[in-house]
């Protein structure tokens, strides 16, 4: 594999600068460029491992970072539904997948506490269903992670929306922003569990069969079409008849001259951008940033850089 050092640039730089950070090691925003702060929490990391301390990530250094996982494959496989998912999540919780799904945040929004890529939560009884699903389908695996607290969680799940609530105050960290340890940890661990990943694509399925409506209603028939839609229908719930018309009067403006993938593109554009501009005014620079992100198929959200082909293996591939 390539070793990646100071002076390196790209996608896999920012996964490595990602999960520095999730390791307490890297403090700046993940921006694929490897630099000085890169380099030092590398050091940093190799030291805690016992490794040859010498900045750079190569073969055995790469292999504790991301256990498992080559340089250069995408960080999710699966079909689109899955992919879209995790792309999706990566905005919502600031996190690339795989640590997207684990995503755990207490009650800074007053809904409890919100868990998973899309940050299901116990206020809106959106979590609860997916925690059931894992007691009555998976009770092994609810078992070996949450051990001798299963039952109180189990409770929490099953008490109604009341017992949810009282639950999550009862975890929350000092400040309420935060779940407190060890939940936070045990949930995080679920997270990454094979089985609860799929708890989590089943229970997006809905915005993704409103996604491949809009697919259709809209001429879109690549794989970053369906995730658009699919980040759409999370992020802002739909395209109003007023914007659906905008959106179609600049399919018409188009060329009918260029080729299918250069058409998508510009299709993708056109709805990105009218969908922002109907976005709260606060928001709009937000939902065009993210929404040209996936049009394009690269760019900066949130400070964390994207290429949609390299980590999710999302391009402009024909879907069914």
């Amino acid at each position: 594999m390539a070793v990646f050092r100071n002076g390196s640039n790209g996608v896999e730089v920012t996964r490595i600068q990602q999960r520095l950070a999730e390791l307490g090691l890297f403090s700046a925003s993940p921006d694929g460029v490897y630099g000085a702060q890169t380099e030092a929490a590398v050091r940093r990391f190799q030291q805690s491992q016992g490794l040859a301390v010498d900045g750079a990530v190569g073969p055995q250094t790469w292999a504790l970072l991301f256990p498992g996982q080559e340089a250069g494959a995408p960080l999710v496989s699966g079909d689109v539904a899955t992919r879209s998912l995790a792309l999706t999540g990566s905005f919502e919780t600031g996190h690339l997948a795989p640590e997207c799904f684990a995503a755990v945040t207490g009650n800074f929004d007053g809904q409890g506490m919100s868990f998973g890529a899309l940050q299901w939560n116990f206020g809106q009884g959106s979590l609860q269903p997916l925690l059931k699903r894992l007691l009555d389908e998976h009770p092994d695996v609810a078992e070996k992670v949450f051990g001798n607290r299963l039952d109180e969680l189990r409770q929490a799940v099953l008490g109604g929306r009341d017992a949810s609530m009282r639950f999550a105050a009862s975890i929350q960290a000092p400040g309420g922003k935060n779940v407190a340890e060890p939940w936070r940890t045990l949930f995080h661990s679920l997270g990454l569990t094979p089985e609860f990943q799929a708890i989590e694509r089943d229970g997006a399925a809905a915005y993704f069969d409103r996604a491949v409506r809009l697919c259709s209603a809209y001429g879109l028939w690549s794989e970053r079409g369906r995730a658009l839609m699919f980040d759409i229908c999370v992020q802002n719930g739909s395209i109003a008849d007023a914007t659906a018309k905008l959106i179609q009067s600049g399919f018409a403006a188009l060329s009918a001259n260029l080729p299918p993938e250069e058409a998508e593109v510009e299709r993708m554009r056109i709805v990105a951008n009218r969908r922002a501009e109907a976005a709260n005014p606060r928001f709009v620079e937000d939902v065009r940033t993210r929404k040209l992100c996936i049009a394009e198929g690269r760019g900066t959200v949130h400070g964390i850089a994207y290429d949609l082909e390299g980590q999710f293996g999302l391009g402009l591939r024909r879907v069914a």
